[in-house]
């Protein structure tokens, strides 16, 4: 297939959880309020979503709960784990190519 190697892109929400967690260890709401703030608000995730990718991300051993209290709400704390960390790294770069072929294409466009 033209020399190109596929892999699965991950969503959105997977990517902007992973990044939300890549520094500290969050709950639920600290990191839909941190992909809200550093997306400057134009990205929300819906509870509902989120905890959707939050299963999906630990089944893959992307991320981990750190803890979770006993309290009747029983709150989780989530971090990211070092194969999570890869996975953010690969998608990164996947995206960086992705903007320099965009870039050759328009730039060759434009001239």
């Amino acid at each position: 297939m033209c020399g190109v190697s596929i892999m699965n892109p991950m969503s959105e929400s997977t990517y902007l959880v992973l990044l939300a967690l890549y520094h500290e260890p969050l709950h639920g709401y600290g990191i839909i309020k941190g992909i809200e703030k550093v997306s400057g608000g134009t990205f929300i995730i819906a509870p509902g979503t989120l905890y959707g990718v939050l299963n999906n991300l630990q089944k893959q051993k992307l991320i981990e709960t750190v803890q979770q209290e006993k309290d009747s709400r029983k709150k989780k704390t989530y971090c990211i784990t070092e194969q999570g960390k890869e996975a953010l790294h690969v998608e990164f770069n996947r995206f960086r190519n992705m903007i320099n072929f965009t870039k050759q294409i328009l730039g060759e466009r434009e001239q």
